[in-house]
């Protein structure tokens, strides 16, 4: 049941998810139920039943976080650049930026600026939602290079987040 569920359901709510940056939360509340309903249906739960300790058991991080997780992916490959130049060009460096020269921030080749915005909707670019999810990480965590390390760190990173507090 579980592998069918992750087939059609996990799966689907994970495609291109990082689009979903900035949405309302009342659409993204649709997408958690989703989830919900997923777990409830693979540990045979009732409706009424806590979802939180359902989501610790599954391992499966909630949609606001899966969304994080894999924008924080994106920039994770800009930053040890393996990715195509029209998403590294979309980013800048808080060491590339002229407007940071001086500064000890300007040193710091880990960090990314978000460009100022006007409205709710231009948080929702990649240019804004990258940088601003990767800069709240621990600097330990944006500093590792190889990929399945950085993995494994930012999903642990994201549970003690959730499931912690």
């Amino acid at each position: 049941m579980k592998q069918l569920v992750h087939a059609f359901v996990i799966r689907r709510l994970d495609y291109c998810n990082s689009i979903l940056a900035g949405l309302p939360k009342g659409l993204i509340s649709q997408l958690q139920r989703v989830q919900n309903s997923a777990a409830r249906l693979v540990l045979g739960l009732q409706p009424r039943d806590h979802i939180k300790p359902a989501l610790l058991i599954l391992h499966w991080l909630p949609v606001h976080l899966r969304i994080e997780y894999k924008l924080c992916l994106l920039m994770h490959s800009v930053s040890v650049q393996c990715c195509p130049s029209y998403i590294s060009d979309m980013v800048q460096t808080t060491a590339a930026s002229s407007r940071r020269q001086g500064l000890r921030s300007s040193t710091d080749t880990f960090s990314y600026t978000v460009p100022p915005t006007v409205t709710k909707f231009s948080e929702r670019a990649f240019s804004v939602a990258g940088p601003s999810v990767w800069n709240s990480l621990p600097a330990d965590i944006r500093h590792i290079t190889d990929t399945s390390v950085f993995k494994r760190h930012l999903k642990a990173h994201f549970f003690n987040l959730y499931f912690n507090t």
